[in-house]
């Protein structure tokens, strides 16, 4: 079995995506690494020739940003046009996998190798918000979604990226995998979120659930308990809303068990919010 990583970037710095991070919490499983860097104003491609890892190939392309958001399915397509594995694991540069989830991942593949009745594999989403410590699970923030695909030619990315479907228009199999998926896009500075949501509306898309001014009341939304991927440690002790929310979760939740624990748990339970 063969596993082919991929992805897609551009001005990887500029908007604080943690693409590195991403890349290398997959890399055990990969066989091969496929990135298509686009045409940045930063130094996104010095960063990504910086991980030297021989499993990594740097594809740089011209990204034509007049074609709105269907241009992140357009360069997502090329990425996995260059993957010659059987699976195709595919990350957004804001979201990155737990060390301890490769090994069950790698087990699906496996066990999935050989069944053509199954197209892709499916993640539970870990929204974080504003903190490292806080979720969001409520209406507008999709909870679960396919990120390994079988590489037959058949599937394609479409729309902006958001997922994947099949080519003769019949329904995506998918199976869970039971795993999480950790989504950093939405921790990080009011200065950085707000560069990312004016680059978001000049291509053509965004979200009135994701404020660009403001996180807003962190204590409306879930805490999350766990332990976060190893990669991401330097981030996460570097944030300070983060390490201010955690203290104050500690104080005020000091008996919960899953604090105790260091679970990895998100709940099941849809949280109704205000509009922001």
């Amino acid at each position: 079995m063969k596993i082919s990583g991929f992805t897609i970037v551009r001005n990887a710095i500029k908007y604080n995506y943690p693409v590195v991070e991403s890349i290398t919490s997959i890399l055990p499983v990969c066989d091969e690494f496929i990135v298509n860097a686009g045409d940045s104003e930063d130094g996104t491609l010095d960063l990504l020739r910086s991980i030297k890892n021989p499993k990594l190939r740097i594809i740089e392309t011209i990204w034509d940003m007049s074609k709105g958001p269907s241009v992140l399915s357009e360069q997502t397509n090329i990425a996995l046009g260059y993957c010659t594995g059987d699976w195709a694991f595919y990350l957004q540069t804001d979201e990155v996998i737990h060390e301890a989830d490769l090994p069950r991942l790698k087990g699906c593949m496996q066990k999935f190798l050989n069944d053509p009745g199954v197209d892709a594999l499916r993640f539970k989403w870990l929204h974080f918000y504003g903190s490292f410590w806080r979720y969001r699970i409520d209406a507008g923030w999709y909870q679960k979604q396919d990120r390994i695909i079988r590489n037959n030619g058949d599937i394609e990315s479409f729309g902006d990226a958001f997922g994947f479907r099949r080519k003769d228009g019949r329904p995506l199999r998918s199976c869970q995998t039971g795993c999480l998926l950790y989504h950093y896009g939405w921790v990080n500075s009011t200065e950085d979120l707000a560069r990312r949501s004016e680059n978001a509306a000049r291509i053509g898309y965004g979200d009135r659930n994701k404020s660009s001014t403001g996180y807003g009341d962190l204590h409306r939304f879930p805490v999350y308990f766990g332990t976060h991927p190893s990669v991401i440690s330097a981030r996460l002790g570097a944030h300070a809303l983060s390490r201010k929310d955690r203290r104050e979760i500690d104080q005020r939740f000091w008996w919960h068990p899953l604090r105790l624990l260091r679970l990895r748990y998100k709940t099941g339970r849809r949280v109704k919010q205000k509009m922001e």
